[in-house]
C-alpha cells in the first residue's frame, strides 16, 4: 500500500469513527430529554380517574332533570357506565402495579448500593472519564488499523487516535487529554471505535468501556450504575469486579 492510499484510508477511518461518536453523542442527549414520560404517563392516569368522575355527575344531573315522558334510551348510558367503570379499574390497576415496581426498584437500589467502589465493564458508546483516565478494550485482528474517537456531550469531538491492533484483546487508555493537549473535565464522554477493510470499506468494532461504581439510581425501565456524571444500564453491565482494571492484551492505541 503507497503512503498516498493509507494516508487516504486513515483520514476515511478518523471520519468514520468521528460520524458514529458524534451520532452517539446525538442518542445520549436525545434520551435524556426524554426521561419525563413517565410524569405524563401519571397525568394520563389522573385525567381518565377525573373524566370518569365528571361522566358521573353528567349522568346523575341528566337523570334528575330528564322528561318523564320521554327518557333516556339506557342502553346508551349503561353502555358508557360500563367502558368508564373498565377505565376506573384499569386506572386503579396501574397505580398499584406503580406501586409494586417502586418497592422491587428500591430493594434492588439498596442491594446494589454494595458495588460502590467496584470496577465495572460495559458494552456502552458513553465513556466516563474519572480521575483523568478512562479506558476500553476490543478485540481485534494482529495489523489491522483501527480509529478511535471521543465527543463531549456537545457532539464535538475531543481526541481522535489512529492505531495499529494487536492480536486478542486490545486496551486503550485515555488521560483525559483533547487533541490539542488540554486536560478536559472528568465526566461522561461518547466514544466509537472503526476499522477498515482492504477494500476501504469502514465498520464499527465491538467493544466494552471500564469504570469505577461510584452510585446506583433509578432510571426510567433500568437500575443505572453511576460513574462520576456517567450513566451506564444496568442491562449494559458485562462484568463486575474488586479488583483494578486489568487487560488480557495490549494495543499501541495509547494516547
Amino acid at each position: 500500500m503507497t503512503t498516498t492510499s493509507r494516508v487516504s484510508n486513515e483520514t476515511q477511518l478518523i471520519q468514520a469513527a468521528e460520524a458514529a461518536a458524534k451520532s452517539a453523542a446525538n442518542t445520549s442527549a436525545s434520551s435524556s430529554s426524554s426521561s419525563s414520560s413517565s410524569g405524563s404517563t401519571t397525568s394520563a392516569l389522573s385525567s381518565l380517574a377525573n373524566n370518569y368522575t365528571t361522566f358521573l355527575s353528567l349522568l346523575t344531573t341528566q337523570l334528575k332533570h330528564q322528561d318523564p315522558s320521554s327518557p333516556m334510551n339506557t342502553d346508551t348510558f349503561t353502555s358508557e357506565l360500563a367502558q368508564f367503570a373498565g377505565v376506573e379499574q384499569q386506572v386503579e390497576t396501574n397505580s398499584k402495579l406503580s406501586s409494586l415496581i417502586s418497592l422491587n426498584e428500591s430493594s434492588q437500589m439498596t442491594d446494589s448500593t454494595a458495588l460502590v467502589g467496584q470496577k465495572a465493564t460495559a458494552s456502552t458508546t458513553t465513556l466516563p472519564l474519572q480521575n483523568s483516565s478512562a479506558s476500553l478494550s476490543f478485540s481485534g485482528t494482529s495489523g489491522s488499523t483501527v480509529a478511535i474517537a471521543v465527543a463531549n456531550s456537545a457532539g464535538t469531538i475531543v481526541k481522535d487516535v489512529v492505531a495499529t491492533a494487536d492480536s486478542g484483546t486490545n486496551t486503550w487508555t485515555w488521560d483525559g487529554t483533547d487533541n490539542n493537549g488540554h486536560q478536559l473535565a472528568d465526566g461522561a464522554y461518547s466514544v466509537s471505535v472503526q476499522t477498515i477493510s482492504s477494500t476501504g470499506t469502514t465498520s464499527s468494532v465491538p467493544f466494552t468501556v471500564t469504570g469505577t461504581i461510584t452510585g446506583v439510581q433509578k432510571g426510567d425501565s433500568d437500575m443505572e450504575l453511576e460513574m462520576g456524571s456517567a450513566t451506564i444500564p444496568m442491562s449494559n453491565v458485562t462484568n463486575i469486579s474488586s479488583g483494578t482494571k486489568s487487560s488480557t492484551g495490549s494495543s499501541s492505541a495509547s494516547s
